[in-house]
């Protein structure tokens, strides 16, 4: 499997995979569409730059729906692949795929959980191209791997085709076992982490599975701090944020938030009037011009209209109004009705992409991305957290 790549490969996919994760996952920007190529190299030179950011990045927010439906669906499964299996949970899946393949970032995943293009490693011929130097020898033709020239990883969770043939899973129920499908390789993942039946709620044993996944001291690192992260997404996103003993101006700010639950996010999607049709494209190329709803700022903007106050129009821009709450201040220092924003590189507000409102209980109301509904998220749920502004 993968503990048998490289470590150097190990490093650069720990690396790119968490700025990748901002630049296509997350590139879901409240500012106006880029208007030409000059613009566009600006915000990838932001992007490129915002490693210092990035070591707090994660939750299920990252996450394409139709990923995070595969990796629940393994741990619905995996108690009839390996009964003795303890503790598995879709965070631990989770962090694996977000180091190997960032979810699937910039695929298409179909309904029945077909991602194209396919993803493939580089190929493992020791040329050096990639950081790999070991030689492994073609073992399945190129039926996973495209190639018989040798071998590469494969799918969201970089099988080696070896590999996928003593465990790969069927885990759509198609007939078929495909790393390509996110079903089948989310439930296969699982399997290998399980073993022969780890408790994976032990950190000893977890990590011992991450290891096995890729023998690498840091991989391990860069994987237990994503499902970390996931996790505690995971235990916040059922908690529930109390409106009692907020008045006046924030709770009408927050109720009116709240109204838009389940509106569709439409990039540049909403203003001071209500939802309105956006318009094309996000950096990741999503278009709202066919959708009614709202985008974060688009969002925010509404909801603070209902009190009587104005606001820009982009998320950088709504940053410059009321009192600026730090980053440093820690998401302690909020109270419900703030702003809550989110930077490529936390500290320079020009970077700011997001922006949620507060409603206490660390619990913000989120028009999170593309494919996504306004709804509640953790403040953890988007990555770069840089602070709060307070206009109550």
């Amino acid at each position: 499997m993968n503990s048998r790549q490289p470590q150097r490969r190990s490093r650069r996919l720990l690396k790119w995979g968490l700025v990748s994760g901002l630049l296509l996952a997350l590139t879901v920007s409240c500012m106006a569409p880029l208007s030409g190529a000059a613009d566009r190299l600006a915000l990838l030179s932001q992007q490129d730059n915002a490693d210092a950011g990035l070591a707090e990045a994660g939750s299920s927010a990252d996450i394409p729906p139709r990923m995070l439906k595969a990796y629940k669906n393994a741990v619905h499964l995996i108690g009839s692949r390996v009964p003795k299996c303890r503790g598995m949970r879709w965070p631990v899946l989770a962090g694996i795929a977000k180091v190997e393949s960032n979810h699937a970032a910039g695929r298409d995943i179909s309904s029945n959980g077909d991602i194209r293009p396919k993803i493939y490693g580089v190929l493992l011929n020791g040329s050096g191209a990639g950081g790999n130097t070991s030689v492994f020898t073609d073992t399945d033709g190129g039926k996973w791997d495209g190639t018989a020239a040798g071998e590469r990883a494969v799918g969201p969770f970089q099988f080696m085709p070896a590999t996928w043939e003593s465990t790969g899973q069927d885990g759509n129920k198609d007939g078929d076992r495909d790393p390509h499908n996110a079903d089948d390789a989310a439930l296969g993942a699982a399997v290998y982490l399980c073993g022969k039946g780890r408790n994976l709620a032990a950190a000893s044993q977890l990590r011992a599975a991450v290891f096995q996944y890729n023998h690498s001291n840091e991989y391990v690192a860069g994987v237990t701090g994503w499902i970390r992260q996931y996790s505690a997404a995971a235990g916040t996103s059922g908690s529930r944020s109390s409106l009692k003993g907020v008045t006046g101006k924030a709770r009408t700010v927050i109720e009116a938030a709240l109204s838009q639950r389940g509106k569709p996010y439409s990039w540049g999607g909403g203003n001071a009037g209500g939802k309105s049709t956006g318009s094309c494209c996000s950096p990741s190329g999503k278009s709202g011009a066919g959708i009614k709803g709202f985008d974060c700022s688009g969002l925010t903007a509404y909801a603070f209209a209902r009190a009587g106050i104005r606001l820009p129009r982009t998320a950088a821009a709504q940053a410059g109004r009321g009192q600026r709450i730090p980053a440093s201040a820690g998401q302690g220092a909020l109270q419900p009705g703030d702003l809550v924003f989110f930077g490529y590189a936390p500290g320079r507000d020009s970077t700011i992409y997001h922006v949620g409102i507060y409603l206490g209980g660390g619990q913000m109301v989120n028009a999170a991305r593309p494919g996504t509904l306004v709804r509640k998220d953790p403040v953890d749920a988007m990555p770069g957290y840089a602070g709060g502004a307070r206009l109550l």
